[in-house]
């Protein structure tokens, strides 16, 4: 017993002192290095997958007008923002040309019945002197050669006569279409909406044919359906589908959201000009907007707040999980399989 309390006592002590010596080092107790453990629960609620992405607003239906024919501006009806109607007269091009190539292709026409007339009347000649020739050849009175000319005059009366015919519709053609061309120097608005965009003034000369785009006037608008249009990368892509729904926020409204769907997605990206082989490849997706997402902003900016341009940002909603279990992050790791 004695022998065990000559071991003991010695160990204790050298055990006490080492104690001793690690609290004063700070090794144990307060002074030691401890890590904060953050605690969390598991619990259960809806998890949503979605797309961001920054665009312009815009009209769903924009009308560019330019005009088909040229001149100078001698009318306009219209300012910018003003709201028109179907029908309405926009701007006017100075008609004095083309009331002048009216004129002209109207006294065409007329020459070209007239050279028609005379050439009805020349194969009706050609056809009678071919009738009498026939009897006096029969007879004997004229020779085969003569009786030959009188038929070769009925074709070439006719020939004539059908010239004349198509130079007749040629001619109307081009009344008809100097018609239209003076017709074409008033320009009617083709939609109900609102000019967004005014580039002209009065006594200006603007440029413009029938077959090719001209002059670019104006822009009408239906602001009633509005747009967001964002590009969106091909890595995001292929998680948006037609009829997504969207939640919008404007630059210019802060601290409030609206609602939209996805309406378009484009089939092929959008590439700039000069662009690298390694530039970021972009897809541009069209988000219309939910009227009645945004009923609190009419009683102060009038039922159509949005302006073209402006400046939004838009969540597209592409996954959502109902009653799923979920976990603070920090709490999921990922390690290799080392068995």
């Amino acid at each position: 017993m004695k022998l065990n309390l000559k071991i003991i006592i010695p160990v204790a002590v050298v055990v006490i002192a080492a104690l001793v010596v690690a609290k004063k080092k700070g090794w144990i107790g307060e002074g030691a290095d401890t890590v904060a453990v953050e605690t969390g629960y598991a619990h259960r609620r809806t998890v949503v997958e979605s797309v961001t992405a920054s665009g312009k607003i815009q009209p769903e239906v924009e009308v560019k007008m330019s005009p088909e024919v040229s001149g100078e501006i001698i009318e306009v009806n219209v300012v910018d923002g003003q709201q028109v109607l179907e029908g309405d007269i926009l701007v006017k091009i100075n008609p004095d040309l083309y009331e002048s190539a009216i004129t002209r292709a109207r006294a065409a026409v007329n020459s070209s019945k007239a050279v028609l007339a005379q050439s009805s009347v020349a194969l009706d000649e050609a056809k009678k002197l071919w009738a009498r020739n026939k009897v006096l050849f029969e007879k004997g009175a004229i020779s085969e050669q003569e009786y030959d000319a009188a038929q070769r005059a009925i074709s070439v009366a006719e020939l004539q006569e059908e010239s004349a015919k198509y130079q007749l519709q040629s001619a109307e053609a081009n009344l008809d279409e100097a018609y239209k061309n003076l017709k074409r120097t008033t320009i009617i608005a083709p939609i109900n909406g609102t000019v967004t965009q005014l580039d002209v003034e009065l006594g200006e000369r603007v440029v413009g044919t029938a077959t090719m785009t001209g002059t670019e006037m104006l822009r009408i608008a239906d602001l009633n359906t509005m747009e967001v249009l964002v590009e969106v990368n091909e890595n995001d892509i292929v998680k948006i589908t037609k009829g997504d729904t969207a939640i919008i926020e404007v630059d210019a409204f802060l601290g409030n959201s609206f609602r939209g769907v996805v309406s378009e997605i484009a089939n092929s990206a959008k590439l700039a000009l000069g662009a690298s082989p390694d530039q970021v490849t972009n897809f541009e997706v069209k988000i219309r907007m939910i009227n009645g997402s945004f009923a609190s902003l009419v009683p102060d900016y009038g039922e159509n707040p949005f302006r073209p341009g402006m400046t939004a940002t838009v969540e597209i909603i592409t996954n959502k999980m109902r009653d799923a279990l979920v976990v603070p992050i920090q709490a999921v790791t990922v390690r290799s399989d080392t068995s």
